[in-house]
């Protein structure tokens, strides 16, 4: 296994030199296939396979093991060798090898994953692309980039980084090779990154994986140092990003960006040969091509995200499932899908006994499956997608039925849609007529799909817009807020005074769709969308009101307010106003600089006006 994890081209099948006092070789035995990790990262799931690691005196355990169909790689992220704003980890993972463990010190580690060789690949060749996600291990949750403050303050919610997960982007390679042992050339590039660029990494994989499966070390050596050169990704500019004599030019979304139109602007043509190789969208996905064969059920779809409903996608190949459970998630734009996900789920995952237990409820996650071994063991959770093969392009595609779980079968399994669920809104059987002939007309793929993007767009904005108008009606006026007082707290959120104003500003205004719309709100009040809606909401109006207070002390007359007051009130108000500069700057308050700058002036007028011995304890050393 080639692992790039902070220095270039070291392939760690050699001896390491210097070696450390945890490197060493894993003694597997062929076809063995009990994963165990490395201690302090996890414990061993088969108790069979403990015994192996601590027989191994060099390792002293510090090891992990492969199977016949996956890769386990405990995942170290030290200084890095790409930017490490846009790719955290590179790994060629191949099979079957002795792994080494990296030599560099892991102050980050993630959870192990199985990503070589799709299960439902194993008897097929060529290549595919599939994505997957996980999360970081030992509970942590802090972020190694000091720009992800700024950056997710300016990107869509959507496309934030985040702190607790990594997206992994995978490129795999089966070809039959008689002088392989196993006669087959199986291997993988893998990207991981903290952004959720699906379409910019699975365009970089390839141009880049073909060339890495032919030249090997250089290829990847030489990529990585071009990519340890690419400008970070700021929210609302257009890039030219440099790889193997290609230009990927990509425009980074931002917040302020109208929903549904981000196309990107070419620009300095002139200055670029050959012409750049223009993406689209960093993220966005062929949402039409995802949900051929469920059209019909679209509006049903949406509800089980909004509702952050548990959901088991099956589908025939890891690149189907991951592009349906990502295409899923994304339909909720722009509320964030705030309940886990994971586009492609193995049973070697290592949260496949909290998934799979009966003992208590499933989970609010929508897990991307291939395996026929999921259907026995997560037919009890509430609603299963099963999507078929594809259907030739330009073919009318069969659209799946619901059906009752009680008919879900361990065997030959039908395409459905498997749930008691009864929708809380009609279908829009306009969209559905549209698209469907849209099909029979053979209308392009991208038109057929910002018709259904926007026709989501437009169902999730007349829900969430009067919530956005409630909850701002929660925020203090601004003539509450006084230089000398605390800023007043925000108003609680009473859900029957929200259900009272749906009466004359509910959705019913901006949405053509007839239904049980407060139904769907009082549940959507106990999912953990509306949690993460609430508590991004209320972070973003307190952090207005600290920047409103701020300003209501710039233009205040510290002089005046300081005549009658006793030096120990004075330096707590120097102590209280250094308090905000500094949680002005962490949280990146939406504050003028110029502001921030007139505070700090007061701040050493007001240290001026105390005698010199408390000027000197108050002063920065």
């Amino acid at each position: 296994m080639e692992f790039w994890n902070g220095w270039v081209g070291r392939d760690l099948r050699a001896p390491p030199v210097p070696p450390l006092p945890w490197q060493g070789h894993l003694p597997l035995s062929q076809g063995a296939t009990s994963p165990s990790v490395m201690p302090g990262l996890g414990t061993a799931r088969d108790p069979e396979a403990a015994p192996a690691a601590r027989a191994c005196p060099p390792c002293q355990g510090k090891a992990f093991s492969y199977s016949s169909i996956s890769l386990f790689l405990p995942i170290f992220l030290p200084f890095p060798l790409c930017s490490p704003f846009w790719i955290s980890l590179v790994s060629a993972p191949s099979l079957p090898i002795p792994c080494r463990v990296s030599p560099w010190p892991p102050p980050i580690v993630l959870e192990p994953f199985a990503v070589t060789v799709p299960v439902s690949l194993a008897g097929g060749l060529g290549d595919t692309q599939f994505s997957f996600r996980l999360r970081q291990a030992g509970g942590s949750r802090s972020s190694p980039f000091q720009d992800d403050g700024r950056y997710n303050r300016e990107a869509p919610v959507t496309l934030q980084r985040e702190a607790a997960h990594y997206f992994g982007y995978v490129y795999f390679r089966q070809v039959k090779d008689s002088s392989m042992r196993r006669g087959y050339f199986q291997k993988s590039l893998v990207l991981v990154s903290r952004l959720p660029y699906v379409n910019l990494f699975q365009c970089l994989l390839q141009l880049i994986a073909p060339e890495y499966f032919d030249k090997l070390e250089p290829c990847l050596e030489a990529v990585c140092n071009e990519i340890d050169q690419w400008p970070p990704p700021v929210p609302g500019q257009t890039l030219n990003l440099p790889v193997m004599g290609v230009v990927i030019q990509v425009r980074i979304p931002s917040r302020v960006d109208k929903p549904g139109s981000s196309p990107v602007k070419q620009c300095n043509q002139e200055n670029l040969l050959p012409a750049p190789l223009v993406l689209p969208s960093v993220h966005e996905l062929d949402l039409f091509r995802c949900f051929q064969p469920v059209l019909i059920h679209i509006q049903m779809l949406w509800e089980l995200m909004l509702l952050g409903e548990p959901m088991v996608v099956m589908a025939p190949s890891p690149t189907m499932s991951s592009e349906m459970v990502l295409a899923l998630t994304s339909c909720l734009a722009p509320l964030r899908y705030c309940c886990d996900f994971r586009p492609y789920f193995t049973i070697h995952d290592s949260e496949f006994k909290e998934y799979t237990t009966r003992t208590q409820a499933p989970p609010n996650i929508v897990v991307g499956v291939t395996n026929p071994f999921f259907i026995k063991t997560l037919q009890h959770w509430p609603h299963i997608l099963r999507v078929g093969e594809p259907r030739m392009s330009g073919d009318l595609p069969k659209q799946v039925k619901v059906k009752k779980l009680a008919k879900l079968k361990t065997l030959d399994t039908k395409p459905g849609i498997y749930t008691s669920y009864k929708t809380f809104l009609h279908k829009d059987k306009t969209l559905i007529k549209r698209l469907l002939k849209g099909i029979q007309r053979k209308r392009p793929s991208e038109v057929q799909s910002a018709l259904l993007r926007r026709h989501l767009l437009e169902l999730t904005q007349s829900f969430i817009i009067p919530l956005e108008h409630y909850m701002a009606s929660l925020m203090p006026l601004q003539r509450a807020i006084t230089p000398w007082k605390n800023p007043p707290q925000i108003r609680p959120f009473c859900q029957e005074d929200f259900m009272k104003s749906l009466e004359h500003a509910g959705p019913q205004l901006t949405c053509v769709l007839k239904g049980d719309w407060l139904g769907l709100y009082r549940r959507f009040f106990k999912s953990p969308n509306f949690d993460g809606w609430f508590r991004q909401r209320h972070r973003e109006m307190t952090q207005k009101l600290e920047a409103l207070h701020l300003e209501a002390i710039c233009e205040a007359d510290i002089v005046a307010w300081m005549k009658d007051k006793s030096e120990v009130e004075i330096v707590d108000l120097v102590l209280k106003l250094r308090e905000k500069l500094v949680r002005a700057r962490c949280q990146h308050l939406p504050v003028k600089e110029e502001t921030l700058q007139r505070v700090g002036l007061y701040i050493d007028t007001i240290i001026g006006s105390l005698p010199e011995d408390l000027q000197t304890v108050l002063h920065h050393p």
